[in-house]
């Protein structure tokens, strides 16, 4: 591939191929303009930068989530002890807080097959899945001590991404460009990256719902396959005139409802046709990798099938914090390893790990690691032993969800780099030395973009809710 191949997302249908075109998006544009003009509506743009609560550390947040949880035993935490242990009963002291019976009445240890050295001048280690990422060990600060409320998947991924183990709160791109707004007027401020990699346990959509904050705050999806971004055209048949007349009616309905109510969403619903429109310039330019160096492309992956599509996900992320978008959240879904696990690791680790290496090193190189931060993590860990329920024969091992002690890599936007903190028990079952939560880990990401997460609040039937519900505390050891 060249510098000018194209990237296989189907830009060619890109302004072709949708239901419910946007390409009158600009009639509405210029109709909520008039509006404004004539004195109807208040013009109000919902996504204007915001103050921060104090001198921010970084302007973006780049979150990497590998959902359904790598086993940090077999990438990040090599346990002599495992070693000593393998296939023996597990210690009782270790299963303490462990309330699967069976496992508790048969667990034995498995030691990690995998190998592991030491990177950087921290002597950060990783495994020999990880090369690319270790090569990045002198920008990486590693949290090993990290603890999850819950152990079922849906609700832990609902936790780490909105704060709570259930539906119906903001997730945390969404609370972002509520304090901060966003630097893009031509791309949303809150954008989800999907990975096109099959089946997977992830909890859908309201993982990135605005839930009650105005819906300008939602996530907006983007897709890896078929066209990136839907309804960025014309509908087939429908004339200019015909779009024109109907977005005349929509505007004075808007204007009509605002009138009658006050309804702060008309806001948000006029910002949406203005983005929309702009998005049709935006959009095509921010696909399009022509201008990107043959390096770089190779440096993310987009030349080996295995890697391409997360490493594209990646290079848009990197574009879409040069053009001001605030959150950008990446979506890898297959980590769900109860058996087979060496098999589906390797095979998780090479459709993801060159494209974050490449990220870091282009973000770096651009000087723009500065001001993003970058976060790497799923919802909870893995065992210390065998998933006995799936067998344990020889290649066909698996582990367990595990909260109880798991790790998560952060890097740029004021965090300490080449740094360790925290540490789990010989075993690797409980954090032992510097806990962290997830409202502890929220806490600090708000904190990095000059926000305090007591602070960020909004007020909700009768009640103030904020991301870190009533708990969590800024990790201010691991911030440089």
């Amino acid at each position: 591939m060249n510098s000018n191949s194209s990237i296989p997302m189907h830009r060619r249908c890109f302004l072709e191929r949708s239901a419910y075109g946007i390409g009158g998006m600009a009639l509405a544009d210029l109709l909520a303009r008039e509006g404004h003009a004539a004195g109807k509506v208040p013009r109000q743009d919902p996504l204007a930068p915001g103050r921060p609560h104090f001198a921010p550390r970084a302007k973006n947040v780049i979150f990497l989530f590998m959902a359904g949880a790598p086993s940090q035993l077999d990438l990040f935490e090599p346990k002599p002890k495992l070693v000593d242990l393998h296939n023996q009963s597990v210690p009782e002291s270790f299963l303490s807080g462990l309330d699967d019976a069976l496992i508790k009445g048969s667990a034995r240890v498995w030691a990690s097959p995998r190998r592991f050295r030491q990177y950087g001048q921290a002597g950060m280690p990783f495994s020999d899945y990880l090369p690319n990422m270790a090569s990045c060990a002198d920008h990486w600060c590693m949290v090993r001590s990290m603890v999850a409320e819950v152990s079922n998947h849906h609700p832990a991924q609902q936790m780490m991404n909105t704060g709570v183990p259930h539906f119906g709160l903001p997730s945390m791109g969404s609370w972002a460009t509520y304090g901060l707004g966003s630097e893009s007027r031509d791309l949303p401020g809150f954008v989800v990256l999907l990975s096109r990699n099959g089946s997977g346990d992830l909890g859908g959509t309201a993982l990135w719902s605005n839930a009650f904050l105005p819906a300008v705050h939602r996530g907006v999806t983007f897709r890896s396959d078929g066209d990136p971004i839907l309804h960025l055209g014309n509908p087939t048949g429908i004339s200019g005139n015909q779009q024109s007349a109907r977005l005349s009616v929509i505007r004075k309905m808007n204007q009509l409802r605002f009138q009658q109510n006050q309804d702060p969403e008309i806001f948000s619903r006029i910002a949406a046709y203005e983005m929309a429109f702009r998005m049709q310039t935006a959009a095509p330019e921010l696909l399009d990798f022509s201008s990107e160096s043959k390096q770089t492309l190779q440096e993310y992956g987009l030349e080996e099938e295995k890697s391409e599509w997360f490493g594209t996900n990646c290079l848009l992320a990197r574009r879409m914090v040069e053009r001001g978008v605030r959150f950008v959240q990446l979506y890898h879904y297959t980590w769900d390893d109860h058996s087979n696990l060496n098999q589906r690791l390797k095979s998780n680790c090479e459709m993801t790990e060159r494209g974050v290496a490449g990220l870091i090193k282009d973000l770096d190189r651009r000087g723009l690691l500065d001001e993003t931060l970058v976060v790497w993590g799923g919802e909870f860990g893995r065992t210390p032993m065998y998933e006995v329920r799936r067998g344990t024969n020889p290649g066909s091992e698996g582990r367990d969800h595990h909260p109880f002690g798991f790790t998560v890599l952060m890097a740029g936007g004021g965090i300490k780099p080449g740094f360790v903190y925290g540490a789990t028990d010989e075993l690797g079952y409980h954090a032992v030395e510097n806990p962290v939560t997830v409202h502890d880990l929220q806490a600090t990401i708000l904190h990095l973009l000059g926000l305090d997460h007591e602070r960020l609040t909004y007020r909700y039937q009768g009640r103030d809710f904020r991301l870190t519900d009533v708990a969590g505390e800024v990790i201010t050891d691991v911030i440089a």
